[in-house]
């Protein structure tokens, strides 16, 4: 099945306006993005979607393949399906456009996870043992059944530990997808879901309408850039690579 990896990037960003432009390590955060996902060599195509005129003049000058999409998508989800739309790709994996640690060992999961007939979405969790981590409402949390399928996802503790029990697992929930891609434009159709609005995370609007997440363990932690601040830290991590 032919494949590509999707990274939607929109400079409105409310903590950060500009977030995809601005500089880590001498290149926007955005191109760290679109090489690493690249360098794998996994993807038929590698494609940036974004609203924005200077985002895409930025983007064409590294030579990524950009696509301009809808201003009016109130999420990455839906741009990325837009530009699935316009293409004839099976599989799409959406790699956040601010996510310049990704590597190849997750997004190589998916990829095989995906080929599988039975299985139609797949996402990224990694454990995580800090209690400040777990009790974080930005750090979102998972549970999956025994098949290794999302039972639930939360910006609260779960499970829960009542009785104080050692030894009980938290996973932090990573927020790359990758879908069949029936999947993915079934679900950017689907209406708003009443837990996703109280939660204000729209993964719960496929498990309430019944669809399954297949969920991975990778040793990717998935350091997201949010706010300025964010990338502060980030350049400290990025230096050993430049």
């Amino acid at each position: 099945m032919s494949s590509a990896a999707i990274i939607p990037a929109r400079y409105a960003s409310v903590r950060f306006p500009g977030k995809p432009l601005a500089h880590l390590c001498g290149k926007p955060i955005i191109q760290h993005v679109y090489e690493r996902v690249l360098h794998t060599r996994l993807f038929d195509a590698v494609i940036i979607a974004t609203d924005d005129d200077r985002i895409s003049e930025c983007c064409k000058k590294f030579g990524a393949e950009t696509v301009m999409t809808s201003s009016k998508h109130k999420s990455g989800s839906d741009r990325v399906a837009e530009v699935c739309r316009r293409t004839e790709h099976e599989i799409i994996i959406n790699v956040q456009g601010d996510e310049p640690f990704i590597s190849e060992e997750p997004l190589r999961k998916m990829m095989d996870l995906l080929q599988k007939e039975d299985i139609s979405i797949v996402s990224l969790m990694h454990r995580i043992g800090d209690e400040h981590d777990i009790q974080n409402p930005n750090f979102v949390k998972v549970i999956s059944d025994r098949n290794g399928d999302a039972i639930y996802f939360s910006r609260a503790a779960i499970p829960y530990n009542r009785d104080k029990i050692a030894g009980v697992k938290y996973w932090k929930h990573i927020g790359v997808y990758g879908f069949k891609r029936a999947s993915l434009l079934s679900f950017v159709e689907l209406p708003e879901s009443k837990l996703e609005m109280i939660e204000k995370l729209e993964q719960l609007r496929l498990l309430e309408n019944g669809y399954n997440i297949r969920m991975i363990e990778t040793n990717y932690t998935g350091i997201g850039i949010d706010t300025p601040e964010d990338l502060l830290k980030a350049e400290t991590l990025i230096e050993r690579l430049c």
